[in-house]
């Protein structure tokens, strides 16, 4: 079967990326400057909605990771699948998705955010001002739930800001490596069914943890959306952020809770998943979901595996 070049995987990306955040972050927008949006699920349902959807339309060509996070656990740990030497296309391919769709954002909500700032008396870049940052770069603790001052940075420290970013990236590469798993015999067949879960992942992951950190995941999600809202006012309140490291936590954390995640998946619950293995001398981890026939004890593998249509896995974010 032909497979997409990388400039196509690259096309992938961008546009995976540009969705993500056009919808995801634009629900936030919604919420934050307009109030349209009431609770933090609704938020949280657009943005798993949004996830899938991008996956749904791009996977097939990129894999759908959208997220330098996914993509540097999957080089660590599934490098036969995604090679070392894809990673800074891809990543460079998300950035550019998400800048596009940021500046987009800004040509239609900025209007908005200048009445919200005027009604809230906010002074944009000047202390105080992340709550009409925050629908485009993200901070700890929430703005729009503690607040902006002091007393809100009491409750929530950087230590434990980076710890909401780091916890919520591992979960959610933990269950991609879970729910593309061709040895689980409990994931999705056909694999088609993947983004939806996925999604729900996130979602559930954002209505947790999006008031400590609001829950970004993905390096690319806040840095670009961050870098605009930098060039359009907030200046230090952007970068470095108004406590002058949050350019960086929203970066790191989500790497190494990857990574994390990864692990966790791979040297805990892995290799006791107990889908049928594949001919012997090959990756213990490729598996085929159902009915498969083992040959004779000494003959190596098993006969006529076929994977049933549908099920490739599909890894994502």
């Amino acid at each position: 079967m032909r497979r997409p070049s990388l400039h196509g995987e690259m096309m992938g990306e961008l546009v995976g990326s540009f969705l993500l955040v056009l919808f995801g972050t634009g629900s936030v927008a919604v919420a934050v400057l307009t109030g349209a949006h009431q609770g933090l699920w609704q938020v949280a349902t657009v943005w798993g909605f949004a996830i899938g959807l991008a996956i749904y339309a791009v996977g097939a060509v990129s894999g759908a990771h959208l997220n330098p996070a996914v993509s540097i656990a999957m080089a660590v740990f599934r490098g036969g699948d995604f090679p070392w030497r894809k990673v800074p296309p891809y990543i460079a391919a998300q950035f550019a998705g998400g800048l596009l769709a940021s500046l987009l954002l800004l040509s239609i909500y900025g209007g908005t955010c200048a009445a919200f700032e005027a009604k809230k008396g906010i002074v944009r870049g000047e202390p105080g001002s992340q709550l009409s940052a925050m629908w485009l770069g993200e901070y700890f603790p929430n703005p729009a739930i503690y607040g902006t001052d002091e007393a809100a940075f009491a409750q929530v420290s950087v230590a434990g800001g980076f710890a909401g970013e780091m916890i919520g990236t591992a979960l959610l590469v933990f269950f991609i490596m879970a729910l593309t798993d061709k040895c689980n015999k409990l994931a999705p067949v056909p694999a088609s069914f993947h983004p939806f879960l996925i999604g729900l992942v996130v979602a559930c992951i954002i209505a947790v943890l999006a008031p400590v950190s609001q829950a970004g995941l993905n390096p690319m999600r806040d840095f670009a959306p961050r870098l605009v809202s930098y060039f359009a006012g907030w200046k230090s309140i952007a970068i470095p952020g108004p406590r002058g490291c949050e350019w960086w936590v929203f970066i790191a954390a989500p790497i190494i809770g990857g990574l994390l995640g990864a692990l966790v998946y791979e040297r805990l619950i892995q290799p006791h998943q107990t889908g049928e293995r594949v001919a012997a001398g090959r990756d213990p981890r490729e598996c085929v979901i159902g009915g498969c026939c083992p040959m004779d004890e000494g003959q190596e593998g098993f006969a006529d595996l076929q994977q049933p249509a549908g099920t490739e896995s599909v890894r994502n974010t």
